[in-house]
């Protein structure tokens, strides 16, 4: 077999690969086979008809173009080994010579993996939130906590903002009331706009009993968009009562015996999260630096596929959560142009990382074992909310090992940048990261039993030496 290899350009190849017939020997003997199988000739049981008869009774072309199809993967494959080629998915294949008893010859087009350098990341300079929480941050807290034992009393005046109602909503268009759309006894907090446009500002000063009339736009269902008089009964006007923050609320809330106690709880607490926030947004911020010092040239087809993953994600999310994709850019004060662009920019930035982790793994001969395996199928059992054992038999079943093994290996490929770099946070502390993982490692051993009943389906699956998916880890961490 003869190779030559063209660069179309940093991202993308083509081979010429020219076979000699007599290199297709093992390709028509499978295809002899597989006829032999399918064709019923006179005199011949299935499977024993010698391949001239073949030949004869489906047609000599019909043989060479099934051998062929055999062949092309197979000689690909060996091309793109042989010359060293690391190929990123399918290529585009053309037969350009096909000559029976003589040679075939095909060209396979393929977007490749761009070369560049790693910068030197050795004392990289990351610098990170302080951990330590403000008074106002720890009273927040003290707050939130004093809301969930807060009781709603009845308040003998008209609706304020603030106030929690109950209310009755229908609705009518053009004079014909909508059976489908109205509703009785629904609790509202009045001033969160959540519902309709325009119902906040019609409940306040309306008293208990009271009904009124306002023109909206419907939200959801078959309605969705058109103008309606929709109205809206008051039953009762509450309001929240806040308990008082005393030694009787902190031993009401909590374990211990005076307010001090429990604010001095919720600061070191802070700090515990604070710190492992810290490390994840060290994690972000040196990959960020790292995506930013090196240009690399990215093959369209690798980014595209990364868009679309995000797009059909996306759509998942708003589809569970009852919205259109309209109503989510308008909560997000984005145009359809201005959402598009920032989702290109992340799927650029995150294909970008991903060949520069796999370009350290391969640079420093990194790996994934079973244990690992196992670990990450943990930890992405429980921020999926499934059992370990369900997502490795996925896992499995729909042949993502690769992926996962990738994930593990980058992970370690960012872990070793995190080593050496200099991370400070913004009172010029240094952030010790044994410190900042020492304090999630109580809920991570938690979970450990769990997982490793998950890795059993890893321990047998071929997770391979290699690394050529490009996923997002620019996102994930």
């Amino acid at each position: 077999m003869k190779t030559d290899v063209e660069e179309l350009s940093p991202t993308r190849v083509k081979l010429t690969i020219e076979v000699p017939f007599e290199e297709l020997e093992h390709a028509f003997d499978v295809t002899y086979k597989s006829l032999a199988k399918q064709v019923r000739i006179k005199g011949f049981r299935p499977g024993k008809a010698p391949a001239r008869l073949i030949d004869r009774h489906v047609g000599r072309g019909a043989v060479i173009s099934e051998a062929v199809n055999h062949a092309v993967p197979e000689l690909y494959n060996e091309a793109i080994q042989k010359e060293e080629i690391f190929a990123l998915g399918q290529p585009d294949v053309e037969v350009t010579k096909l000559e029976d008893n003589e040679e075939l010859a095909f060209t396979a087009e393929v977007d490749v993996r761009p070369k560049f350098e790693v910068p030197d990341y050795e004392g990289m300079q990351v610098t990170v939130d302080d951990a330590e929480a403000t008074e106002d941050q720890v009273e927040e807290q003290v707050n939130n906590l004093r809301e969930r034992f807060s009781t709603l009393v009845g308040a003998d005046r008209p609706v304020q903002q603030g106030d929690h109602v109950s209310i009755d909503l229908s609705a009518a268009i053009d004079g014909e009331p909508l059976e489908d759309v109205q509703t009785s006894g629904l609790s509202y907090e009045v001033g969160t706009n959540t519902i309709l446009e325009g119902l906040d500002d019609t409940l306040e000063g309306m008293s208990e009993g009271e009904s009124a009339t306002f023109a909206t736009k419907l939200v959801g269902g078959e309605y969705e968009g058109r103008d309606a008089d929709v109205t809206v009964t008051v039953h009762s006007v509450k309001v929240k009562e806040l308990p008082e923050l005393d030694d009787e609320f902190a031993q009401m809330a909590s374990e211990f015996d005076t307010m001090e106690e429990l604010r001095a709880d919720v600061r070191s607490r802070m700090a515990q999260v604070r710190r492992l926030q810290q490390l994840n947004q060290a994690r972000d911020r040196a990959l960020e630096k790292l995506v930013e010092s090196v240009d690399i040239p990215l093959p369209d087809s690798v980014v595209e596929e990364e868009l679309d993953r995000r797009r059909q994600s996306l759509e998942q999310q708003l589809s569970q959560s009852g919205l259109t994709k309209e109503s989510y850019l308008e909560s997000q004060g984005q145009s359809e142009e201005e959402f598009e662009e920032e989702l290109k920019q992340g799927a650029t930035s995150a294909v970008k990382a991903g060949f520069i982790l796999d370009q350290i793994a391969m640079e420093e001969e990194l790996s994934a074992d079973n244990n690992e395996l196992s670990q990450y199928v943990m930890e992405q059992a429980q921020r999926m909310g499934v059992s370990p054992d369900q997502l490795a038999q996925h896992l499995v079943e729909s042949n993502q090992i690769r992926v996962a093994y990738t994930e593990v290996v980058r992970a370690k490929a960012l872990d070793l940048v995190m080593e050496k770099a200099e991370i400070t946070d913004e009172s010029g502390n240094v952030v010790e990261q044994e410190k900042a993982e020492e304090a999630g490692a109580g809920e991570a051993a938690d979970a450990e039993e769990a997982a490793a009943e998950g890795a059993e389906e890893l321990e047998t699956a071929d997770a391979g030496p290699e690394v050529r998916d490009t996923g997002d880890e620019a996102e994930r961490r």
